[in-house]
């Protein structure tokens, strides 16, 4: 892969991350405005899913199905 090929896949990725980055604040933002979550629900979810491990997170999810 030449050095131009890099700059292509890294400026993809950015549109990637910036559409992803959008659409979640979106959907936050109209849960927000109806009422059915609060953004410091956000925050604390946002902070206990950062503090775990793949592991916690891996577990978290099998014992929710």
């Amino acid at each position: 892969m030449n050095e131009i090929d890099v700059y292509s896949k890294i400026s993809e990725l950015k549109d990637v991350d910036y559409r992803n980055t959008l659409a979640i604040a979106s959907i936050v933002e109209v849960l927000v405005e109806k009422g059915i979550i609060e953004r410091n629900d956000i925050a604390k979810k946002s902070h206990l899913l950062d503090s775990m491990s793949l592991e916690e997170l891996k577990m978290m999810r099998l014992t929710k199905k």
